[in-house]
Parts: C-alpha cells; structure tokens; sequence
C-alpha cells in the first residue's frame, strides 16, 4: 500500500518526516518530496504550500508519478463551530469551497458541473474518527476551504450562513478534494485546530499556537499515521 500526506507548511511536514525509516527526498515538478517506509506502509510526504493551486498541482504530481491507494492531507485549520476548539481534531466527513461562485445555476461553492460536497473515503473516515488518543478530541464533519486567511467576522459570518453544519475552515482540503475525486482516488482531511477566527486577538492565538502548541498536538497526527500504516 503506498499513501501521500499533503502538508502546507515546513514545520508539518517535518514532523512527519522524523517518523519515516528508508527516506529518500527527491524533487517532484516544483515540490519537495520525501519518500520512506511506515512499518510495511509506502508513504510519500509532499510539502505543497499555502492555497487551492499549490495543493492541486501538488495532488496531480502525485498522481502522476506514484500509484496510490489514497492522498491525506494533514495540517491546521480555524474552528468555526462553539464546539471546537484550539487542539482538537477536525476530519472531515465533507468538503466545501466557501470562496467559489458560479453564477445562479449552481449553490454557493459548488465549481459547475462538479457536487458541492466532496465526500472523504469511509474507510479513511472510520479509521481517523475511532483513533485512540485520549487527549484530544476529534470531530467529524464539514471542512470549507478558500484561499483567505479568515479574521473577519463578517467574513466568517458569511461563511456560517452559507454552511451553518461547518466545523472549521482552510486554504487546501477543498482543491485536493476535487483533484481526488476527479481522479478517483480515496482522501481525507484531518486538521489540528489551530485558532478560532472570530475571537479577539485572533491571529495572535494562531501565532500562540506555532509558538507553544504545534508539538504537543503532533501526537494524534503521529497516531492516524499508524492507523492508516494497518490499512
């Protein structure tokens, strides 16, 4: 079996390299990528950088060069539900755009021609959902992506009308999404929250947790990995 995990940034893709034996990096089209050994598993890290089109880009390289039996993406996103908070776990059951319109034949967020609601593979869900860690506590439910840092609150305001069932936001899950389904490749998205946009001083909260929490919550990314190794 040989699974991709995704990352946006340097410090989440480092982690994961710590856990892999065998490593070997190489240079796929414009991005870093580690490949290595979990226990039995084939796993191919890829650092894509921040937004929709470093991620999509980043999915189809991968397609292109390894064949896979499923893309997770791993990372942080902002909580927008009174039920999540910083370290908890978002997966996410469904994933949305909340920055795409294409007129008034399609919902709000829905790329024409394409659902609106991109759903993660059941297996993988199952598997992130019943993860043994103690400490944090993992939701299931509905990611929404843009490529917008969200800190306004008429923004996140926006956001929650158009989808009141959302539980967090971010700036990759939804381009990857598509790309898998386009491709008919199993993924999931399964984000540390990092922030709550919406509360005073936000982005120092975010900040905050790079500073004093990242490695801490890096526990429960270390235990999907595991799980997915037994897939």
């Amino acid at each position: 079996m040989t699974f991709a995990f995704i990352n946006a940034m340097h410090k989440e893709h480092e982690q994961l390299v710590q856990l892999l034996s065998n490593t070997k990096e190489k240079e796929l089209g414009p991005f870093r990528v580690v490949e290595g050994k979990y226990g039995a598993c084939d796993v191919v890290l890829m650092e894509s950088g921040i937004g929709k089109v470093n991620a999509a880009i980043g999915a189809a390289e991968l397609l292109h060069n390894y064949r896979l039996n499923a893309i997770i993406n791993t990372g942080v996103a902002g909580g927008i539900d009174p039920t999540v908070g910083v370290m908890d776990v978002v997966v996410g059951k469904s994933v949305a755009y909340h920055d795409v319109d294409c007129g008034p034949e399609n919902k709000p967020g829905q790329v024409q021609g394409l659902p609106l609601f991109f759903p993660a593979s059941l297996r993988l869900l199952q598997i992130a959902t019943e993860l043994s860690a103690p400490e944090t506590k993992i939701h299931s439910g509905l990611i929404c992506s843009g490529d917008q840092f969200i800190t306004d609150p008429a923004t996140l305001q926006t956001i929650k009308q158009r989808f009141p069932e959302a539980l967090a936001v971010d700036m990759e899950s939804g381009a990857l999404a598509q790309v898998c389904h386009l491709y008919h490749i199993p993924f999931l998205s399964f984000r540390i929250i990092s922030d709550t946009p919406g509360v005073e001083n936000h982005f120092d909260q975010y900040l905050n947790f790079w500073d004093t929490m990242a490695d801490r919550s890096f526990s429960v990314t270390k235990a999907l990995l595991e799980a997915v190794s037994k897939f």
